[in-house]
């Protein structure tokens, strides 16, 4: 079997390398995302690049990898957006909703990133918890809520028993649930959570959701 040659400077080919990589990520999300970690081939996945799948194996070294490399990546965007959210000139109130809000805009827009996170779930997290980098990744938008808390406790907004960690999650599972059981709850129920005639009903409900919970008084127990 001849090798692979790596692509090295000058010029083209440093560029030509950067996009053949994020081609077959393109592709790989999509192809992990339709038939899951176990049901996708690389074999596939090259077959829809200009590249082969040997070219796979040098980039990535191989589909778990590629599967973490997918994730890396998914995961990435979303703490990207997190890091530029700018909520310090807004109240408590606002800002929190604010950041609800980016949640529910960047789940829809991403519904093979809630798929992917399915997937991953459904292997006990494996790849993530092998991931250096997800490991270091973590998740700005806690920083940015643990903020927002303080401000609304300071200001008497808020109450002092929940903790970033529980607003992430509330605002998570809103958001996952609406694109990942779409059609389950649509057969059920007769509803497409996802019907663009009711996305600013979810998207304010989400945010009316969480400042409920933030502005409620305790209950005793």
């Amino acid at each position: 079997m001849t090798s692979v040659e790596e692509p090295v400077p000058p010029g083209g080919r440093v560029r030509d390398a950067a996009r053949t990589r994020a081609e077959i990520l393109d592709v790989a999300t999509q192809e992990f995302a339709r038939a899951g970690y176990d049901g996708a081939r690389v074999d596939e996945i090259a077959a829809r690049t200009r590249t082969t799948k040997r070219m796979i194996y040098y980039y990535f070294g191989g589909k778990e990898q590629l599967f973490t490399a997918v994730l890396e990546r998914a995961y990435g965007a979303i703490r990207d957006a997190e890091r530029h959210l700018d909520v310090e000139h807004l109240d408590p109130v606002a800002a929190i909703r604010r950041l609800a809000e980016l949640a529910f805009d960047h789940h829809e827009r991403h519904p093979d990133f809630v798929r992917l996170v399915s997937i991953e779930n459904i292997h006990g997290a494996a790849h993530i918890a092998a991931s250096e980098k997800l490991g270091r990744i973590g998740s700005p938008a806690l920083d940015v809520i643990r903020r927002i808390l303080a401000a609304g406790r300071e200001s008497g907004l808020f109450r002092a028993d929940v903790d970033a960690v529980d607003v992430h999650a509330m605002i998570s599972s809103f958001c996952f649930f609406r694109v990942a059981n779409r059609h389950t709850y649509g057969a059920l129920f007769g509803r497409d959570l996802m019907d663009p005639a009711q996305r600013e009903h979810y998207r304010t409900m989400l945010g009316d959701m969480v400042i409920a919970c933030l502005t409620a008084k305790r209950t005793a127990g």
